[in-house]
C-alpha cells in the first residue's frame, strides 16, 4: 500500500533528524504538528547530501552525490522513490511548491565541497552560504507560510539571514574539523589556523547582525505554527555564539563548543515562558 510506504518514508526522515541533530529535532518538535513532518522531510534531504560530502571518505563522493541528485529528479518525475528520504522530500516539495532554483543552489554548494577548499572572496563566500544554508531557510519558509506568496516575500530576507547566521556559527564552531579533517576554509581573508582576536570579533559582529535582522524582521512576524520552533533554534544558536564569543581565539581550534542537555532544557523553559507571555 503506497500510503503505508509514505508513512514509513516520513518516519525515516524524522529518525534521520533525531539521530543527526538533537538540537534541530528539539526545535522541530516545538513547531505545530501540522507542519512538523514537512520540516523533518527537508532536513532528511539536506542531511543526506551533506553527509555524502562530509563523511563518506572511503567512497566515491562525487558519484554518490550525482546519483542522489538524479534519483531526486527521477522520483519527482515519477512521484515515488524507493529511497524513503527522497520519497518524503518530494512530497513536501510538491505540496508547498518549493522551487527548483532552491534545490539547484543547495546541490551546487554541496558539489563545491567536493573540490573547493577555500573561499578567498566575499562574493564566493556568500554564494556558498546562500546555497548551503539560506535556501534551506527558504524551503522551510515555504512550509511556514503555507503558500502565502505575500508573506513569503515579506519574510524571505530574514529567513536567509537566519540561515546565514546558523551556518556561520557552525563554521566557527567546527573550525578544527573543517581544516584538519575536511581541508576546508570558509571565512575569506582570514588565517583560520592562527585565528586572532580581531578577526574573530569581525566574524562574530557579522553573525550578530544577521541574528538581529532575522529576529526583528522575521521571527517576530512568523505564523503562530512556526514561531516558537524557529525561536527555539534561534535561542540555541545565539547561546552557541555567546560561548564562542567568550572562548579566546587561540582556543577555538582546540575546543568543541556544545550546549549541554540541561542547558537545552533551560533554554526551552525560558523560551516557552516568553512565548506564552507574548514577548516574542
Amino acid at each position: 500500500m503506497k500510503q503505508l510506504f509514505d508513512e514509513v518514508s516520513y518516519a525515516c526522515s524524522k529518525l534521520v533528524t533525531e539521530k543527526y541533530s538533537t538540537s534541530f529535532s528539539l526545535a522541530t518538535r516545538m513547531l505545530s504538528p501540522k507542519i512538523r513532518a514537512e520540516i523533518y522531510n527537508i532536513y532528511g534531504f539536506v542531511r543526506f547530501a551533506d553527509e555524502i560530502v562530509d563523511s563518506f571518505h572511503t567512497y566515491n563522493k562525487e558519484e554518490l552525490l550525482i546519483r542522489f541528485e538524479n534519483e531526486y529528479y527521477l522520483s519527482k518525475k515519477e512521484g515515488i522513490s524507493l529511497n524513503p528520504i527522497l520519497n518524503s522530500f518530494v512530497h513536501t516539495v510538491e505540496k508547498y511548491k518549493i522551487t527548483d532554483d532552491l534545490i539547484q543552489a543547495f546541490l551546487k554548494s554541496m558539489k563545491a565541497d567536493l573540490h573547493q577548499t577555500e573561499y578567498t572572496t566575499e562574493e564566493a563566500y556568500k554564494q556558498y552560504i546562500y546555497g548551503s544554508a539560506d535556501v534551506v531557510g527558504l524551503m522551510c519558509l515555504r512550509v511556514f507560510v503555507n503558500g502565502n506568496a505575500n508573506q513569503y516575500n515579506e519574510l524571505k530576507d530574514a529567513a536567509m539571514r537566519l540561515g546565514s547566521a546558523f551556518q556561520k556559527v557552525n563554521f566557527l564552531r567546527d573550525l578544527k574539523d573543517d581544516i584538519q579533517v575536511l581541508n576546508r576554509s570558509y571565512f575569506p581573508n582570514v588565517d583560520l589556523k592562527e585565528l586572532d582576536q580581531a578577526s574573530k570579533e569581525i566574524i562574530i559582529k557579522d553573525i550578530e547582525a544577521d541574528f538581529d535582522y532575522a529576529y526583528e524582521n522575521g521571527i517576530l512576524k512568523l505564523p503562530v505554527e512556526a514561531k516558537f520552533g524557529v525561536y527555539m533554534a534561534y535561542r540555541y544558536y545565539k547561546k552557541l555564539l555567546k560561548k564562542l564569543k567568550a572562548t579566546p581565539s587561540s582556543e577555538i581550534m582546540d575546543t568543541r563548543i556544545r550546549i549541554s542537555d540541561p542547558m537545552k532544557i533551560n533554554l526551552l523553559a525560558r523560551s516557552y515562558v516568553k512565548y506564552k507571555l507574548n514577548l516574542i
